[in-house]
């Protein structure tokens, strides 16, 4: 039995040391990614070629300074007013000429003018750090804009709202507490250490940075402790966010399926987790105060302790007494405030850190160096031996190769997983093709703009998404810009301007979150009007009716058949019955064209198609 006692006792030890390793490691990590973060933010402060900026940040910089020395300075105007009321002053003749109450006066006026330049130095910094908070967060959401549809499949928009939230937040607090609460705080102290030994003696000095480094060492050592625990309280906080947005996005199908106990489960399961690390962090909070507040108090009565016996010995006057009092009371009252400021700095940085994590993220689909606008003459479509595959270890399409000539009709139908969607995302450029090549009037569309890529193709798709905005607003989107009669006439080709003119507010009526507050067949008119407005060249219809019943998707069968002339239009479809009239079928099974051909051509094959029309027919899904 004694070796494994042995072992054991040698594993204990281990795991220990393991444990402690990995969170020096942790820490060092942080650190260098705390420091990283501070030079990505610097550029926003001090901005290469604005002078405005820089002349505002100088600006705030002398204010503070100013702050500061007249802060500095304060208390001995109050030792002089002290020693002149007790017959000991001695100082320049010029201020004991103003006698106490003169030097009582410029006290008050010393105070207010300390009050005075640090309300200068925020408000000449107050438009810089607004502007770059500003730019930091356009350039963080313009950039979870260009990330690829993968990324965005895999992340949960309720923790990418938290991110930015948080990020900008961290933001703000590290440019007002960095600047001007870590740096004035350390010239103070050096100010008033310096002051301390040419008036007194090196032992008044000793004692009040003795002070400040014990307080700094024990500050800082319990914080990286509550980082750790506030770093888990933001997951947990994360988490619940993510769970309470994925559910009222979800709303209906919460109703559906009688799961509102069962979400509220979920969700206070998370916050049941966030409470425990927020408990945590309370009582971590208060042993962090409790240790600051006997530091400080044991400096102060030190410091105050040799004033004293100085007083006794005749070698120091009673305003001297309350000089050394002013100044403890000056520097302690920050340095209070160190371990707050200084958690919140860590977990500014960690908030920054991780929108800055967010900004490195690249995008999978982006413009190629010198890419040029795609030019559409007629808009020719072309898959050329295209191979594609989500996971590399799944292909999805396997060499598909299909000419759509300019101003022609083809549909691409298939059983479900064939492809066919897919087809659809790569055309857009949600995704690169991984082999062959998609062109467009012969221009690989990896060679040009994403812009003027996404500018020359409308979309329908199967369930059109509105803003939480008025109708107006969502067909409008079609072309930022558009006058209320192009508008209108993009509903009219829908056929949809005469439901929106007959409700009490028409075009300025909202339609609720994703368009809840309308129809199916009503949203889905909305979409095509704001495709229709759009006037794109090639047009893709991504299963465009398949959520609508049969005489819903009947009647705009005719909207989206009139909207496709003159244009070229590819139609993915799952029900046969909306693409009969194509000019050409695909058919598509497991990533590869099987069939190809007109509807009357390809029944008569008796194929793929024939048996899909069939089961169709018969009311099976096809």
């Amino acid at each position: 039995m004694r070796p494994l006692s042995d072992a054991g006792r040698r594993t204990a030890p281990a795991q220990v040391a393991a444990a402690e390793a990995a969170a020096t490691a942790q820490d060092a990590a942080e650190r260098q990614r705390g420091l990283r973060t501070i030079r990505r933010v610097l550029p926003y402060v001090w901005p290469e070629g604005e002078a405005w900026a820089r002349r505002r940040v100088a600006g705030a910089l002398a204010a503070l300074v100013m702050a500061k020395l007249i802060a500095v300075g304060t208390p001995l105007l109050y030792k002089l007013a002290v020693d002149t009321l007790g017959g000991e002053a001695q100082g320049p003749g010029v201020l004991l000429a103003l006698g106490a109450v003169g030097l009582t006066v410029a006290y008050g006026l010393a105070r207010l003018m300390t009050v005075g330049f640090q309300e200068l130095r925020d408000v000449l910094f107050a438009r810089v750090g607004q502007r770059a908070l500003r730019q930091l967060a356009l350039e963080t959401f313009g950039h979870i804009h260009r990330l690829s549809q993968r990324y965005h499949l895999t992340r949960k928009t309720g923790g990418l709202s938290r991110i930015i939230e948080r990020g900008v937040k961290g933001v703000d607090f590290l440019l007002r507490f960095l600047v001007f609460s870590i740096g004035p705080l350390l010239l103070e102290l050096t100010l008033v250490a310096v002051i301390l030994f040419v008036l007194f003696d090196v032992w008044y000095l000793v004692a009040v940075a003795g002070t400040v480094a014990l307080y700094v060492i024990f500050t800082f050592r319990v914080t990286e402790w509550r980082v750790r625990i506030r770093r888990e309280m933001n997951a947990q906080d994360t988490d619940a966010n993510q769970k309470a947005v994925d559910s009222l996005l979800n709303y209906e199908t919460v109703k559906y399926f009688n799961a509102e106990g069962w979400e509220a489960g979920r969700y206070d399961g998370a916050m049941a987790r966030y409470e425990a690390a927020a408990v945590r962090t309370s009582y971590s909070l208060a042993f962090l105060n409790v240790g600051q507040t006997v530091i400080i108090t044991s400096g102060l009565v030190a410091v105050m302790v040799l004033a004293a016996l100085g007083v006794q010995r005749g070698d120091l006057t009673v305003g001297d007494f309350v000089m050394v009092n002013a100044y403890m009371i000056q520097i302690t009252l920050p340095l209070g405030f160190l371990g707050t400021v200084y958690r919140e700095i860590r977990q500014a940085l960690v908030d920054m850190g991780e929108m800055f994590d967010l900004l490195g993220q690249p995008p999978e689909v982006a413009d190629k160096p010198g890419a040029r606008a795609l030019k559409v003459s007629g808009g020719a479509v072309t898959f050329d031996d295209v191979a594609f595959g989500y996971d590399p270890e799944r292909a999805i399409l396997k060499g598909i190769s299909l000419r759509v000539g300019a101003g022609e009709t083809v549909a691409i139908v298939g059983p479900t997983g064939a492809g066919k969607s897919t087809i659809g995302r790569l055309l857009f450029r949600f995704y690169d093709v991984t082999g062959g090549a998609l062109r467009i009037d012969g221009q690989d569309v990896r060679d040009v703009t994403l812009d003027s890529l996404h500018a020359a193709i409308g979309v329908v798709p199967q369930d059109t998404v509105l803003f939480n905005d008025t109708i107006g607003y969502n067909i409008a989107y079609g072309r930022p810009g558009a006058t209320r009669a192009e508008v209108e006439a993009a509903a009219r080709a829908a056929r949809i301007h005469d439901f929106i003119a007959a409700l009490p507010q028409g075009y300025d009526t909202q339609v609720g979150e994703r368009g809840l507050k309308l129809s199916g067949g009503e949203k889905q008119r909305v979409g095509i009007a704001r495709t229709i407005l759009k006037d794109p060249p090639i047009l893709l219809l991504d299963e465009a009716t398949s959520a609508l019943d049969t005489q819903t998707e009947r009647s705009i069968q005719g909207e989206l058949e009139a909207m496709g002339q003159g244009r070229t239009v590819l139609v993915i479809a799952h029900r046969l019955s909306t693409v009969v009239r194509a000019d050409r079928i695909v058919v598509l099974e497991d990533g590869r064209i099987v069939e190809e051909g007109h509807h009357d051509a390809l029944l008569a094959r008796g194929g793929k198609y024939a048996a899909m029309w069939m089961r169709q027919g018969q009311g099976a899904d096809g």
